[in-house]
């Protein structure tokens, strides 16, 4: 079986062709299985918020700003949080202002920064929406896997999910 584990400073862009550790058979078929379940996931997932006019971005802020205290949070930290770029989050946060789901808040003592703010209404569409969602995730997802399997993805994908945010400057 061959095996390849590389550090990440040890690999430059420039790397000449023969010193580059190609991915084998079987690491190829985990990558590119991961990259079409992650895709398909997400596709089915956001298809199924269609109905309650919500995107898959938007459930994804819902649930963060639901679970922050006061539930609202510093739109950097949202932006972090969600993975977007301010200017991306700002304009999902218009769209969401516009459907009366989250309201922008002017933070006290500091001029420049904003809070996201979930409303009663963005409050109420999570209540709704949550179980639908959960539904979906078990159904397209959780439920395809034995309790034995779960808990090896997870110990298979935790330092992986460490090591990028890490890379990040979230760890």
């Amino acid at each position: 079986m061959d095996t390849h584990t590389i550090d990440a400073a040890d690999v430059s862009p420039s790397e000449p062709e023969e010193e580059t550790p190609w991915l084998t058979a079987r690491e190829q078929r985990m990558w590119r299985a991961h990259l079409e379940v992650a895709k398909l996931l997400d596709y089915q997932l956001g298809r199924e918020l269609q109905p309650h006019n919500l995107a898959i971005n938007d459930y994804e802020i819902l649930v963060v700003l639901s679970e922050a205290p006061e539930r609202r949070m510093r739109m950097t930290d949202l932006a972090t949080a969600t993975l977007q770029s301010k200017s991306r989050l700002s304009h999902q946060i218009t769209r969401m202002e516009t459907a009366g789901l989250v309201l922008r808040q002017e933070c006290p003592g500091d001029r420049r920064g904003l809070y996201a703010h979930l409303t009663e209404h963005g409050w109420a569409t999570m209540q709704r929406v949550a179980p639908d969602h959960v539904r979906s995730v078990r159904a397209h997802f959780i439920d395809r896997f034995t309790p034995e399997q779960l808990d090896a993805m997870y110990e298979a994908l935790a330092p992986v999910a460490e090591h990028l945010r890490g890379l990040r400057g979230r760890a």
